[in-house]
């Protein structure tokens, strides 16, 4: 569907493929038939320019060998010793490819063969091998000429000159033997020619059986696609496929049409599609992050969007989230025009609560049932005289039920009606338990069910017995009055003893809390002071200061002892610090601070860690992002947060830290790919001394102050800590902090933060 404008291109150009395709076939066929010719005449006249070549350089090596051994051949059985000397002269495989050699006389009178014919020794050879006049008159001059063999048809031969009592040695070779491998060749070359062509043509019947399917598909698949987009176009629908990945949408034309928009074929952008959702009907991004947050994979909302020509459209989107788990996932279905819908609906609802309204606001008792005596509706009122409580009061409740639930009357009186009244109707009076009287009126209505109406005539039935009644509702209502104030009496000892008992908890957690406050300062001042000293000491003697310590292991312990005594120093600090906030001592220095340079001397601080681990921490800090706040107190978060994620960060990962400007506060965000933190340990961090424990964190000290030191600075400024984190993922842990706070604002304290540390509340989680 996503391809939809690219296919189109490919089938308008498809008639000049069509056209195209058998004369480029032709073209290469004829080509390649010209080609190999081209190349197999080439390679006859190399083949026989060998043959030419091998026959000259026998021939010479021959007739030097038969030169040189020729005055040693014996008078008698000369012709033997010749026909032994010429095999033993001949170079190995000198005779293949049909190649013979002929020694004759002075005469012209054959001596010798090679391979050896007696019928041919003693025959001239003018009548072995025809048209050698030429190269018995010039020789080696006259070099390879073509001949004709007896018995063997053309050839080639030469001739070289022998002294003594020979005359010459020739050799011929058949020119069928010389052309036999560049024949073998032709027929291979005609055979993958023949084969190669008979093979484009079947592709090329089978290019046009498929091109002539593919244009019946198509139009199957068009006249499918109309009937589709007409259904979808009467009834008001419109075809959805969201490519979440590239951002891209696809809409049929019904739903251009829907919004009254021009069709087109290419994709739509998201935000072009985003800005034509009603603001406030939310984001459509906001429907895929729900999907993937619960799970979910399929989405039924209403929003309404903008038509080109204004005004707004309700649409019901129903889609479904397709290949979630791929790298391209879809957001594929419909959207239904509901507009009429919510337009009845909106009517509907209108008339509904002006009829109620007008019910409600009557000073009689209302009620309607249906056909079967079900409850439709009724008024305060009705359930007001009657007391029926609300869960009865429910639209189909049976008559029975409702009248059982309520006060029964005490007396009820039937009315004598004239014989105008319509048929089903009828009035009674009823006397309520609380005394009043109502007169109850009751008429069918056309569909089969009644109403009734019930107006209070107490004043009319018992304007004598007034007084008495006021009476003892007076004396009843003074009866009340004294209970009411007995208990209030009692309320106020209660709400006394409390006040007392409250008073005395609160001294004792003051008592408390200042003891453990003088305790955590004598306490911190007893142990930095040897704390120092190791620190200082261990460093001299790391050093070398005052000369070396001896054995290598020294070395080792001192950098343990330093180490150890920095850590204790810290965890000290980092007590202190939550003890001062816990006790609301915690005092913000505010001042206008630029938050890209806190971000930049905290990343240099952990950097040689970083480093050392092989992490990488990278900053995007909005430029000039400035803000009101206390610049040791932030630094300190950015501090606990970067060291954090460099801590909790294997070998190879990598930490982000992005700080941007959102409506009137700073948002501080540090990502890491990190070993994350499981669900059930994020309730439980940001309290002081939490810790979550696995097999990566026992490798790691820490006290698990950091985080709570954290969490109650960044409530101290006014703002906010959240974790997000996946385990084996990676952790997002954001700062929000307020920017608008002036400089003459009061100077925030640390009472706030201490309550919410005290009573061990965690708003967010955190590590």
């Amino acid at each position: 569907m996503l391809a939809q404008p690219t296919y189109e291109k490919l089938l308008a150009a498809e008639p000049i493929l069509r056209r195209c395709i058998p004369v480029i076939i032709i073209i290469f066929l004829l080509f390649v038939a010209f080609s190999r010719i081209v190349h197999l005449y080439d390679l006859r006249l190399e083949r026989e320019a060998e043959a030419r070549d091998m026959l000259s350089l026998v021939a010479t090596v021959v007739s030097e060998r038969l030169a040189r051994q020729e005055p040693t051949l014996p008078a008698e059985g000369y012709a033997m010793a010749l026909q032994t000397m010429l095999d033993a002269a001949l170079p190995p495989a000198a005779t293949e490819t049909g190649r013979r050699f002929y020694v004759t006389d002075p005469t012209g009178r054959i001596l010798a063969t090679a391979p050896r014919s007696a019928t041919e020794e003693g025959l001239d050879f003018d009548n072995v091998v025809h048209d050698a006049q030429p190269m018995v008159i010039f020789g080696e001059r006259a070099g390879v000429l073509p001949v004709e063999i007896e018995g063997d048809g053309p050839g080639l031969g030469t001739l070289r000159q022998l002294s003594g009592g020979l005359g010459y040695v020739a050799v011929t070779t058949p020119l069928a033997a010389v052309y036999r491998g560049w024949r073998d060749d032709v027929s291979i070359n005609v055979t993958v020619f023949v084969g190669t062509s008979a093979i484009l043509l079947v592709i090329l019947y089978g290019y046009f059986a498929q091109s002539a399917r593919a244009q019946q598909a198509d139009r199957i698949y068009h006249e499918t696609y109309a009937r589709f987009d007409t259904a979808l176009r009467r009834g008001r629908c419109g075809l959805w496929d969201w490519d979440v990945a590239r951002g891209r949408l696809f809409w049929s034309k019904s739903m251009f049409e829907l919004v009254g928009m021009t069709p087109r074929d290419t994709l739509l952008g998201f935000g072009e599609v985003n800005a034509l959702v009603h603001p406030e009907d939310g984001d459509l991004m906001d429907l895929v992050e729900a999907l993937y947050e619960t799970g979910e994979t399929t989405v039924d909302r209403m929003f309404r969007m903008r038509k080109a020509a204004g005004g707004f459209v309700w649409l019901r989107i129903r889609v479904e989230l397709v290949d979630a788990d791929e790298a391209e996932p879809h957001l594929i279905g419909i959207a239904v025009d509901v507009t009429e819908q919510m337009r009845l609906a909106e009517s509907s609802r209108t008339a509904d609560i002006r009829l109620r309204d007008a019910i409600e606001t009557i000073s009689e008792a209302f009620v309607l049932w249906d056909t079967e005596n079900r409850l439709v509706m009724c008024n305060s009122k009705y359930q007001q005289l009657h007391g029926i409580p609300d869960s009865v009061l429910q639209v189909g409740t049976p008559y029975a039920e409702v009248v059982a639930a309520g006060r029964q009357p005490i007396v009820r009186t039937q009315i004598p009606t004239d014989e105008r009244h319509e048929a089903g109707g009828r009035s009674f009076e009823a006397q309520l338990n609380d005394g009043r009287w109502l007169q109850i009126n009751e008429r069918r209505t056309k569909d089969g069910g009644f109403v009734s109406v019930g107006t209070d005539i107490t004043t009319i039935k018992r304007h004598e017995e007034k007084l008495i009644d006021g009476e003892r509702r007076l004396m009843a209502t003074i009866a009340d009055l004294r209970q009411s104030r007995q208990k209030m009496e009692q309320q106020a000892r209660d709400m006394v003893e409390l006040a007392e008992k409250y008073s005395e908890e609160k001294d004792r957690a003051n008592a408390a809390n200042q003891t453990k406050s003088e305790f955590l300062a004598n306490i911190s001042h007893e142990l930095r002071t040897p704390l120092n000293a190791i620190i200082g000491f261990s460093e001299i003697m790391r050093s070398g200061l005052f000369g070396p310590l001896g054995s290598p292991r020294y070395l080792e312990y001192c950098e343990d002892i330093h180490a150890s005594g920095n850590f204790l120093l810290n965890v000290i600090n980092d007590v202190l610090d939550m003890a001062r906030i816990e006790a609301g001592r915690m005092a913000l220095d505010m001042e206008p601070l630029s938050l890209d340079e806190i971000v930049d001397e905290a990343s240099r601080v952990v950097g040689a860690e970083a480093e050392l681990r092989h992490v990488s921490v990278e900053a995007d800090v909005e430029p000039h992002l400035q803000l009101v706040a206390d610049r040791r107190a932030v630094k300190q978060m950015v501090l606990n947060l970067l060291s954090n994620a460099v801590k909790f960060t294997p070998e190879g990962g990598r930490v982000s830290v992005r700080a941007r400007r959102i409506g009137t506060a700073v948002t501080l965000s540090i990502e890491d790919t990190g070993i994350g933190i499981p669900k059930d340990a994020l309730k439980k961090l940001g309290r002081p001394f939490e810790q979550v424990q696995n097999q990566f964190t026992k490798s790691h000290k820490g006290s698990g102050l950091g985080l709570a030191i954290t969490r109650s600075l960044a409530e101290l400024h006014g703002g906010a800590m959240r974790i997000r984190s996946h385990e084996g993922k990676g952790t997002i842990v954001s700062i929000r902090l307020p920017t608008g706070q002036s400089l003459g604002t009061p100077t925030p304290t640390g009472a706030s933060a201490g309550a919410a540390l005290r009573l061990g509340a965690s708003a967010e989680p955190s590590r």
